[in-house]
């Protein structure tokens, strides 16, 4: 999982759509120009063994720099710190999305449908039991997408998804082709 190739987007914004009041509203769809830079989060766990075993090991995250109180691992090219914090515990709050209790909070990456399959297969067989097990969600809308939801040994949930075409990832409708 070396640093990826940098995506880009673009955002084109259309005539809009009309809104409750009769006004229009944008109609987001991104393209390719902004450069994208690694984002960094750093997260509790209860457990740095069982934190390195998950992510270096179950998600195959490669390990940078650590101490005997935190881990960093690249995930997707992108910094995850895992912070010591004996006492950590998940939160266990969720919201209702697309017919599924997702957790709040959560966090992963926008895969490539590909890699998202491949991760997908890979969790599988390694037992990973799934909060929210890998389907497509919203489907036929804007913001189709394959989806998944887990949690490591310290309860953080996590979850990864993947657009069929990487320009409706913030978008409101499909777009409409000129």
């Amino acid at each position: 999982m070396a640093l990826a190739p940098t995506r880009t987007l673009e955002q084109a914004v259309s005539k809009g759509r009309p809104d409750d009041d009769g006004g229009a509203l944008p109609v987001r769809v991104y393209h390719a120009a902004m450069t994208l830079r690694p984002f960094h989060l750093a997260f509790p766990v209860h457990d740095l063994a069982a934190a390195r075993a998950f992510y270096g090991g179950t998600l195959g995250c490669p390990e940078g720099r650590s101490s005997d109180r935190w881990i960093d691992f690249d995930l997707f090219g992108h910094q995850i710190v895992a912070h010591l914090d004996p006492a950590a515990r998940p939160v266990g709050l969720t919201n209702p999305v697309d017919g599924h209790d997702v957790p709040v909070p959560h966090f992963g990456v926008v895969l490539a449908m590909e890699d998202w399959q491949a991760l997908s297969a890979r969790l599988g067989e390694a037992g990973v039991t799934f909060g929210i097990a890998p389907h497509v969600r919203f489907k036929g809308q804007a913001g189709e997408q394959a989806t998944m939801f887990f949690r490591d040994p310290s309860g953080n949930a996590l979850e990864f998804k993947a657009f069929a075409q990487d320009s409706m990832i913030f978008a409101t409708e499909h777009a409409v082709e000129a």
